[in-house]
């Protein structure tokens, strides 16, 4: 399996890399499928993700992940970043295309800037109101996003041999005991249609999921 090279994904001013180097306090891991990653892509990204540092002081870890996409119809869209960024508080995640990585990374931390704002906006407490903001109006830009969603036609996994449908990723998460409005609060925050979570009411595992008309739905196993 032949690997694209650097020079032929990664294009950009070597000035625009070195200007004010801001180092980050948490630890950032940035690591490539089907493509190679740079040094001086590295200290873009480590520059680019200090600034979202100010957002959430308790992010100790950001995991960046590039994917290169070989199918020439699919060159718009070719490059694909994904974030991940880990605190105290619940996970929040971004991802992007485009046809460069340099287009995709702008796209993806503006995302994740805009989920770490809103988190942020939902901790503080404003004078006279002891009351955080619901998710309704903490989410509504979000719900309305389409391009916040993930894309059907984007895998994160190898290609697989074609045959009937096959398990390509587990997952395994803490169960944590919540609310159904912080389940829809972190289902928003990582951008999936959908999220899992353990109901501290009925203590139960249920499922939040993302309806037309920017509604939700509600489903637990009885």
């Amino acid at each position: 399996m032949t690997t694209p090279s650097t020079a032929s994904v990664f294009v950009q001013d070597a000035a625009e890399t070195t200007e004010q180097f801001e180092a980050p306090s948490s630890e950032i891991v940035v690591k490539g499928r089907n493509v190679e990653v740079p040094d001086h892509f590295r200290v873009y990204v480590s520059e680019k993700l200090a600034r979202l540092e100010r957002f959430d002081p308790t992010i100790y870890h950001f995991d960046v992940e590039l994917q290169h996409e070989r199918n020439r119809r699919q060159a718009k869209n070719c490059q694909r970043v994904e974030i991940t960024a880990r605190g105290k508080g619940p996970v929040v995640r971004a991802e992007a295309s485009a046809d460069s990585f340099y287009a995709a990374f702008e796209s993806v931390t503006s995302k994740l800037e805009a989920r770490l704002r809103r988190t942020k906006d939902r901790r503080r407490v404003h004078y006279g109101d002891k009351t955080p903001v619901s998710v309704a109006e903490a989410t509504a830009a979000l719900a309305r996003d389409d391009s916040l969603g993930i894309s059907p036609e984007l895998s994160l996994e190898p290609e697989q041999p074609e045959g009937p449908g096959q398990i390509v990723r587990t997952k395994v998460h803490s169960a944590v005991p919540m609310s159904v409005d912080d389940a829809l609060y972190e289902m928003e925050l990582v951008g999936h249609d959908f999220f899992l979570f353990q109901d501290k009411e009925t203590d139960r595992p249920s499922v939040v999921y993302r309806r037309h008309a920017f509604d939700y739905g509600l489903i637990r196993l009885a």
